[in-house]
């Protein structure tokens, strides 16, 4: 068994939420198969796109706070003096590639590869993914490992309780289909 844990990877708002792709994250980090970090700036995020969704103040909070006491050494800090001299396509991301170099990460997830150039990225020894990538790597790292956090993933959901297939269902629509056809595979 690989374990991956020294794999730092900064998780980016659009991959923490949606919800599934969040919690396939949150459990593949559980396991060990990689570390997850983020910054105050990516959780301010979350709870502006969850309230946006209708989730109120208590509950984003709650979830936050769910997420810090899971992981908690994810939190990225003292990275925003770096932001200033970052220069992306969209300079809201800069946060995020400060909190990678502050945390020497090996990866940014994210769904918005376009505003994360690749040269620019490999000059900081860092590369962006999307979550389907990512997570396709990951599980190609570690199959069985892979399968028996997606099945506890399972396992463990309530509201509604679903079946290992109609969750790869629900990732496929939340644009894991490589993953999940990776983890059907597998099953």
């Amino acid at each position: 068994m690989i374990h991956s844990v020294r794999f730092k990877c900064v998780l980016d708002t659009n991959v923490i939420y949606p919800i599934e792709i969040r919690d396939l994250l949150f459990w593949f980090a559980f396991y060990d198969m990689f570390t997850p970090k983020w910054s105050e700036h990516i959780f301010d995020e979350w709870k502006d796109v969850m309230k946006r969704k209708g989730i109120d103040e208590k509950e984003a909070k709650k979830r936050i706070g769910k997420a810090n006491l899971a992981f908690p050494d994810a939190l990225v800090t003292n990275y925003s003096g770096l932001i200033e001299g970052l220069e992306l396509p969209d300079m809201k991301d800069c946060h995020v590639l400060a909190a990678a170099i502050k945390t020497n990460a090996n990866v940014i997830v994210t769904n918005n590869i376009k505003d994360f150039p690749k040269d620019y990225l490999a000059s900081f020894g860092l590369s962006a993914k999307t979550a389907d990538d990512f997570l396709t790597d990951i599980i190609d790292l570690n199959p069985e490992q892979a399968v028996k956090a997606f099945k506890d993933m399972v396992l463990n959901r309530r509201n509604p309780d679903l079946d290992e297939f109609e969750v790869l269902e629900i990732l496929r629509k939340r644009g894991l289909k490589e993953t999940a056809d990776f983890l059907h595979s597998q099953l």
